[in-house]
């Protein structure tokens, strides 16, 4: 039976996320259906615009990104510092990029007044837009929901486009949040449509790489930051520099025509996480395989487990109370 996703996320273990939304009844999201030559190519720059806008709407970073041909990967960071820090006129802008809202949100929004009978359904949407605009679930709700409409009516049908439910993995600390990222980055060279990260059409790993070479790192994307040190700012506690040489390196030796070897930056950064390069090649190759729920190591996944089920007793206590007062 599928578990609330409430009880399947707990942001006080790790803010990062690993979640994979699916197609059903043979659709393509993106690609050239083999079988009846239509091309749907057009339709990666509807998600990847899709996932780009979104990121700047909510309190959630994307990490990495991939458009396949019937499925799309996101590494995701929750940041409810940020949602926790917008003022109330910014939370109910945010809202309102993506929906209408209410008329009493309308009226706060365009600063006409609020009577005082108002104010509490006010306050309540308020900190119900909070709330959601740090939501995962919300974040793939408000990307996969536009994409099947248009999706549909391009292909004139009805019904389901994506599975019922996406996917979410925790990623438990910074191997695995690595780990993940280089495998969602080199999901177009595993799947052989394409040959190196630069030439990966759609993806994070190749956003990154236009931006480097003008010295730069993309705004839409979590950057990286480099190591732990005072007055930490936002990001990924890695050099950009080094992220894409050891997706460079990675990308070349998985390719079955191509070997290689790892950088000596990359061998470093491996050592930094405790990973041989043996098992960083089956990670990154094999990481969805390997690993069905959450990721990291032995402490961390038991106290992650535990906060969950702790979660679980409580929503059923909770319905157990709802149902005695009905």
């Amino acid at each position: 039976m599928a578990r609330p996703r409430s009880t399947l996320i707990s942001i006080e273990d790790t803010p990062f996320y690993h979640c994979i939304s699916r197609c059903i009844r043979m659709a393509w999201l993106t690609g050239v259906d083999k079988y009846s030559g239509k091309s749907y190519e057009h339709r990666r720059e509807w998600v990847e615009s899709r996932i780009l806008e979104l990121a700047q709407i909510f309190a959630i970073d994307v990490a990495a990104y991939v458009v396949m041909s019937n499925h799309l990967h996101l590494v995701l960071k929750v940041d409810i510092f940020e949602a926790n820090s917008w003022t109330d006129k910014e939370v109910v802008a945010h809202w309102h990029e993506l929906f209408k809202g209410t008329e009493v949100t309308q009226k706060f929004a365009k600063g006409e007044l609020v009577e005082s009978f108002e104010v509490k359904a006010l306050k309540h949407s308020i900190a119900q837009y909070r709330s959601r605009l740090s939501d995962i679930s919300w974040f793939m709700r408000c990307l996969n929901e536009p994409i099947a409409r248009q999706a549909n009516k391009e292909d004139n049908c009805t019904g389901r486009f994506w599975e019922g439910r996406f996917k979410s993995q925790a990623l438990l600390d910074e191997a695995a949040v690595l780990a993940c990222m280089a495998y969602v980055d080199l999901n177009p060279i595993r799947a052989k449509m394409a040959t190196t990260p630069e030439t990966s059409d759609f993806t994070s790993i190749q956003r990154r790489i236009t931006a480097a070479c003008n010295g730069e790192q993309p705004k839409s994307l979590l950057p990286f930051v480099g190591n732990e040190r005072k007055d930490m700012p936002k990001g990924l506690m890695f050099s950009a520099k080094d992220y894409l040489q050891l997706v460079d390196d990675t990308g070349r030796i998985v390719r079955a025509d191509k070997r290689g070897s790892m950088s000596q930056e990359s061998v470093d950064i491996l050592n930094r996480l405790n990973i041989p390069p043996e098992n960083w090649i089956k990670l990154t190759t094999e990481f969805t395989k390997i690993f069905k729920g959450p990721v990291g190591n032995t402490q961390e996944l038991t106290v992650y487990c535990e906060h969950l089920e702790r979660k679980r007793r409580q929503g059923a206590a909770n319905c157990h109370r709802w149902l005695d007062s009905a």
